[in-house]
Order: C-alpha cells, then structure tokens, then sequence
C-alpha cells in the first residue's frame, strides 16, 4: 500500500509572474476564471467558502460562484444555513478556487453582504424549476429525520406553488468584496509562484511576491 505521505506531483504546466500577470486581480481572476472554462476542467465554478461562528471555529463548504465585477463575488444560498447564519454574526469570509488540472490556486478574502432583492429575485427565477422547489423544501443545515422529509417537501411546494415558485425569503446572494487576493501557481521543487494583491490608495493595488 502506497503510504499518503509519499504522495507527491511536480507541478510543471505554466508560471506566474509579475510582468505578464494584470495589474488588477479582477482582470487577473477573469483571464485564470476563463481559462480553467476553456480547458474543461471539471466544475471551474465550485469554491470553498470558509466563515467562522460564534465559537470562533471556522467552517467550509463548496458552493458555485454565478458572479463578479469590480463589486465583489457573488453565490446564493439560503440565508438560514450555518454559512448563513455565521456571516450574520461575523461578516467577513475568504474564497479559495482550485483548478487542479491548471495547477492553480486564488484565494480571496473579504467584507460579505448580501446581494439586493432584485439581484435575488432575478438570478432565482433563472434557475429550472427543480431547484426553484428545492430552494423551498430543504431546511439547510438542520437537522431531519431521513431523506423521505425533502421529497414530501418538494410535492409539497410543487403542488402549492405549481410553475411559478416565488422567491423564498430565506434564500438568496451573498458578495464578498474583496480586501485581498492571492494568486498561486505551482512550480517544480515546491518554489511555487505566489503573487498577494492588496488595496493601495496610491496604485489601486499593491501586487507583492510571497515565498511559497
């Protein structure tokens, strides 16, 4: 049996430097965002939301991004969720993509709020009506008593509701702006490429090397 600690890859595919990478992250996320598209790499879109609780224990979990510009990263979920419910208490959160097959690595950290009403309402009522309904009949992150309490959910709604789900008002977006970025590109001999952004009141962003 192969021992987990003798696992090892050189990560060989591309680099990153300061000269050919953007000046702002977000054109920076854009061109690696796009790229991991092209190369159908699978699910470009999952990433790892990190919050922390109350308890000042932090938690993850995998969501799919459905937006950014220069305001922040936008994802949806239901608001009554732990992740909800933790970024009520504590409003900051950190991002992380990973593209395996791309060797690549971001990380964003920020401030989070949630998105408007309209923009809810709007990208809602643009997802098929199966997950319109399971919008309505999941109860996210509490406890149930076996998987038969989502379908009698779904029926439930179904029938109320028919082809024209509403909007629940526990769901909706959630945007984090971003207060860092970090870029990361595997390297041979583990001497990784890490580039860190950072806000500066004099050149927009400030882009430094991090040793890896």
């Amino acid at each position: 049996m192969t021992s987990i600690a003798d696992l090892r890859k050189s990560y060989e595919r591309h680099e990153l430097s300061e000269d050919a990478s953007h000046a702002d992250p977000l054109k920076q996320f854009d061109q690696w965002l796009h790229e991991a598209i092209n190369s159908e790499v699978p699910e470009p879109n999952a990433m790892t939301v990190a919050t922390v609780g109350s308890d000042l224990r932090p938690s993850t979990r995998v969501v799919l991004i459905k937006g950014y510009d220069e305001r922040g990263i936008v994802w949806y979920t239901n608001y009554d969720s732990r992740k909800g419910r933790e970024l009520a208490g504590n409003p900051f959160a950190a991002i992380q993509f990973h593209w395996v097959e791309l060797e690549r690595v971001v990380r964003i950290e920020g401030r989070v709020e949630r998105v408007s009403d309209a923009e809810s309402d709007e990208y809602f009522h643009s997802r098929p009506l199966d997950s319109r309904i399971g919008a309505w009949a999941s109860p996210q992150s509490q406890v149930i008593t076996g998987r038969g309490v989502l379908v009698t959910n779904a029926a439930r709604y179904a029938a109320q509701f028919m082809l024209q789900p509403p909007r629940p008002p526990h769901w909706g977006g959630f945007r984090l702006a971003p207060e860092r970025w970090e870029f990361w590109q595997g390297r041979p001999s583990r001497l990784h490429d890490r580039l860190r952004y950072t806000p500066d009141k004099h050149v927009g962003w400030l882009r430094e090397r991090l040793a890896p």
